[in-house]
This record gives structure tokens, sequence and C-alpha cells, in this order.
């Protein structure tokens, strides 16, 4: 294909912007992801997608396939189904009680109901990262 030129069907790639994020959010939400990970010792992880029911026990499955999940924290975020779980390890629980979790979902619902997904979980890593503040 030259450029410019659109193909059809099995030929075409898919392109970024047919996501829910930009290239430019997405990178946003890298750095703010990789900003948390090194502020607090803990691994922040973004699953986005369809949970099945019921979703916090499919949050808890995926959070207990992190590498860490001790020294963990899952954002899972289903837009379709409205629905966002966060799920801490034991170790991350113990920096961020389910007090600071509520306040965090509740920044990034507000966000999400004005139409920005990346900008809410952006925000809620931030709130997350400092409520559980330094290793």
């Amino acid at each position: 294909m030259t450029p410019g030129e659109q193909g059809t069907g099995a030929d075409r790639r898919p392109e970024l912007s047919e996501g829910p994020f930009t290239t430019r959010q997405l990178l946003r939400l890298d750095e703010a992801m990789r900003v948390a990970d090194s502020s607090t010792g803990l691994t922040f992880s973004l699953y986005l997608g369809e949970l099945d029911e019921p979703v916090r026990g499919c949050a808890e499955k995926l959070h207990g396939q992190l590498p860490e999940p001790a020294r963990s924290v899952l954002l899972a975020v289903a837009p379709n189904q409205r629905v966002l779980e966060i799920v801490t390890g034991s170790v991350a629980g113990r920096r961020l009680p389910d007090r600071a979790c509520k306040l965090a979902a509740l920044s990034m619902t507000a966000a999400f109901a004005g139409g920005d997904l990346a900008g809410g979980i952006i925000a809620g890593l931030a709130q997350l990262a400092e409520h559980a503040g330094r290793s």
C-alpha cells in the first residue's frame, strides 16, 4: 500500500486511536503509573475491560495473578459495565485503607461521568500514591 491509501479487512492495521485512549493519554497513564510505583514502592496495575460476575471476585482474581500481589494495587475499570474496583494486597492495604480507596474512587468516577476516562485514572493514581506515601 502507498502512503495515504487505506486497506480493508485483514490487510488494514489497527491504529492506536481505535482504542479508548489516544497515544498522548497512554503516555500520561504510563507516566502516572511509573511515578506511583517509584514514589511508593508499591506496584500499581490497571485492568481496563469487562469483568465477569461477581465483579469484585473477578477483580480479586486478576489481582492475585500479579507478580507480587501483596505489594500491588489493581485498578479494575469496566467502562461499559460502569464498574470500578480497587484491590490492594496485604502490604499495600496497610498503607491504603478502604477510606483512601473510596475517596480515590469517588474522584475517578466523577471524572468518568464527565467523559474523562484517562484523566480520572491518572487523578486516582496520584491520589492513591499520595495517600500511600513513601516506602
